[in-house]
């Protein structure tokens, strides 16, 4: 894992304003704000190739525990340290829990359906929307477990209800951002969200952070899932 240039390694520089890019990895151009020092710039496709191996892995998992089976996937080699990744990883971790504990899903085109609209939130979310992408995969999550659509009536409100949650508690905590711990964060609100409102509980374990020594903007012991491990390296 690395925080940094996926190329070179170098520290990311975000832009005030977009500016048309090409990836360093498929030569595609596009507008972005994103760039490291030495000028590289990684498109959102190219940093989430391997992503869609979510899906066999969460087909497969029988944990109630939706912590143990999102560490399951930062552990894959597709996850970086932070990345738009977490946007489909939060939301697949959840449903595949969700279902193991008695959800009334259909988890395969749920998972599918996870990965087409994790995908659609940009790297920088957190930032330049307002909006975490970790927080809104919780949100997707109840969506999808509820058959939301925009004339949808009580499923709405819980998606929309459920996003808010999340998002509530990741910025309790304040930045600058960890994917990491925003993922916790918004893994945690959904945990306690389906149970006192989709009467589905969910089994997840005690989180203590192994990341931090990878982590160049770790906030430590700001962070409640903080476990000393960059005093440790």
């Amino acid at each position: 894992m690395n925080d940094e240039c996926l190329i070179c390694g170098s520290e990311l520089v975000y832009l005030g304003s977009e500016r048309e890019m090409e990836c360093a990895l498929c030569k595609k151009r596009e507008l972005s704000r994103t760039v490291c020092s030495a000028g590289h710039y990684v498109c959102d496709e190219c940093h989430l190739k391997g992503v869609d191996s979510i899906i066999s892995v969460c087909m497969k998992e029988t944990s109630k525990d939706p912590v143990k089976i999102l560490r399951e996937l930062m552990a894959l080699p597709f996850c970086h340290m932070h990345g738009p990744e977490h946007h489909v990883m939060v939301g697949s971790a959840l449903l595949t829990a969700y279902k193991n504990a008695g959800g009334k899903i259909d988890l395969l085109p749920a998972l599918v359906e996870m990965q087409t609209r994790g995908r659609k939130v940009p790297g920088g979310a957190c930032g330049f929307w307002g909006a975490c992408g970790a927080g809104i995969s919780a949100g997707m999550f109840v969506s999808i477990a509820t058959g939301s659509s925009p004339l949808a009536g009580e499923a709405w409100g819980l998606s929309n209800r459920m996003t808010s949650a999340a998002l509530g508690e990741i910025g309790k905590i304040g930045g600058p951002r960890c994917c990491k711990r925003d993922s916790y964060l918004a893994i945690t609100a959904a945990v306690s969200f389906a149970r006192e409102n989709l009467g589905v509980t969910m089994e997840p374990g005690k989180i203590v952070c192994i990341h931090s020594a990878m982590n160049n903007q770790c906030i430590g012991v700001r962070c409640p899932f903080y476990g000393g491990a960059r005093e440790k390296n």
